[in-house]
């Protein structure tokens, strides 16, 4: 049995490889065309191996139904992990088709033949299945809790520009346009939200409607206070550079209560690593001398006696 499963294993990947060698490599056709000039030569467009792969994955994407409540929530986790393309979503569902029949197969290539318990070979054949199917859904909220980290790290140097402009009479849409600029490389994901806003703000949406965007694409707290912050201001006709300012104060005072806490962890954490790596060599290093002393020396004297 494991060596009918490893012969039609191996047919199958050789028949895939020379077909898709033959579409991507070769094409006889296309070439013929061209010699014989039934073609211009702009018309071929170039094609790579990679993107023969990325069009697999999204024609799997396609195949596989998607529930709209799965298909909200996954479109809103890619945007927050900054993955806004067209074919984002088909992308991930593919990837999750693909590696959930290929790292099965893979795995029961692998453990068919060993001399286990028929249960364990089940559970590695499921666990890859498993790890295959949601192993693309946990990359992305990785991806997306980087992202918002990111953009948490570059809050406070936007704040200072932003109040900097609007202190030096910059509008709130020109100072958001020229922080997206300055920030372009020192932070480039807050830059490129801030950009966002900016595009929604030109195709002539409310800026009250383009700033909660901004706070629900992110999904980062911080800014969801700095987005209430600037809706409020604008609602009441209070100053903005004076709101921007008391928020930057506040956002401050956060952060260094923030540290303090942190700091004040320390030596809690710390009790651990020392317990279990630190004292056992310090008694090594003072208890050992002593101890073999005692073997040698004591334990042949009292014996003898």
């Amino acid at each position: 049995m494991p060596l009918l499963f490893t012969i039609v294993l191996f047919f199958g990947i050789a028949v895939a490889g020379a077909t898709v060698g033959m579409r991507v490599y070769v094409r006889p056709k296309e070439a013929m065309d061209r010699v014989a000039g039934s073609i211009e030569a702009h018309d071929i467009a170039p094609s790579h191996p990679s993107l023969a792969f990325h069009d697999l994955i999204r024609r799997l994407g396609n195949i596989i139904p998607q529930s709209p409540k799965d298909v909200t929530v996954m479109q809103r986790r890619l945007i927050r992990a900054g993955l806004r393309g067209e074919h984002a979503l088909r992308t991930l569902y593919g990837a999750k088709a693909l590696f959930g029949i290929a790292l099965p197969v893979m795995v029961a290539s692998a453990v068919l033949g060993a001399s286990t318990d028929p249960g364990n070979k089940f559970m590695a054949i499921a666990s890859a299945a498993a790890l295959g199917f949601f192993g693309p859904n946990e990359y992305v909220r990785r991806l997306a809790q980087k992202r918002q980290k990111e953009i948490s790290r570059g809050l406070p140097n936007a704040l200072d520009l932003l109040v900097v402009c609007v202190e030096s009479g910059l509008g709130l849409d020109q100072a958001i346009l020229q922080v997206s600029k300055e920030l372009e490389h020192a932070h480039p994901e807050i830059s490129e939200e801030f950009g966002f806003v900016n595009l929604e703000l030109k195709a002539g949406k409310r800026r009250v409607e383009a700033l909660r965007n901004l706070a629900e694409r992110t999904g980062v707290d911080d800014l969801k206070k700095l987005v209430a912050v600037l809706i409020q201001a604008d609602r009441f006709g209070t100053g903005v550079a004076q709101s921007l300012r008391a928020h930057a104060d506040f956002m401050r005072v956060q952060a260094r209560q923030v540290a303090e806490e942190k700091a004040a962890k320390l030596g809690v954490k710390l009790i651990f690593p020392i317990f279990f790596c630190i004292l056992p060599s310090l008694f090594v290093v003072t208890v050992g001398p002593v101890a073999m002393i005692i073997v040698r020396e004591l334990l042949p004297m009292m014996q003898s006696i």
